[in-house]
């Protein structure tokens, strides 16, 4: 069971080919990447779904085990700090990983025919497989600053699909509220890091629970 949770930070990072791929063949050969796009939707299904399946099996181990697991990476930079890096997998993490790829797969089924004769269809797909990624490496952080850079990445996604019309000024309007909204968010979102970095002196979900066990 412990093998296969030792392969879960794989899970955010499966969508994010699609993007690379489709901004490099948008960057350096336009035309022929542009005459297979339809290509493009299925590696998007089929990585997205890989996804779900490594979920609903994480899942399944949780509701038989209950068991949370915590895998961290360290970047010391001196003595006195160094930035921890890594995922956390509990019953929570999996259930919302199931949500996000679910719902992340019934959208590009459907926008597939939607945005079919759209001429940025390409760059929807690389705009959504990096919301997925963004999404999934959010509930799969092992603690707070790790939140708050997904959180980012959520927002930038957000306000390029919200405005991918630009050039509809309800679209415009729409996605330039949505960035007032977000920015005044992640405001109050860092404010309340800080808060927990300076009553706990830690920014890690287990150090975090500890504390609170301990205070109860």
């Amino acid at each position: 069971m412990e093998h296969t949770y030792q392969y879960a930070w794989i899970i955010p990072f499966l969508p994010l080919p699609v993007t690379m791929s489709i901004a490099f063949g948008l960057l350096l050969i336009p035309t022929a990447t542009k005459n297979i796009r339809r290509m493009w939707a299925f590696p998007s299904f089929l990585l997205l779904s890989i996804a779900m399946v490594f979920s609903a099996n994480l899942s399944i181990q949780q509701i038989n085990g209950s068991f949370i697991y915590q895998y961290l990476w360290s970047w010391t930079i001196n003595n006195d700090f160094s930035l921890d890096f890594g995922y956390l997998i509990d019953a929570l993490t999996s259930i919302m990983s199931i949500l996000i790829t679910t719902v992340g797969i019934m959208v590009l089924i459907y926008s597939d025919k939607y945005m079919y004769h759209d001429q940025r269809y390409l760059r929807f797909f690389a705009y959504m497989s990096f919301f997925n990624t963004s999404m999934l490496g959010l509930v799969t952080s092992s603690n707070l600053y790790q939140i708050d850079i997904f959180w980012e990445l959520v927002g930038m996604c957000s306000y390029l699909l919200i405005g991918f019309w630009f050039t509809r000024p309800i679209a415009a309007s729409a996605c330039q509220k949505a960035f007032v909204t977000n920015r005044v968010g992640d405001f109050g979102l860092l404010l309340g890091i800080l808060g927990f970095y300076w009553i706990t002196g830690s920014l890690e979900f287990r150090d975090l629970l500890d504390y609170y066990m301990m205070i109860s």
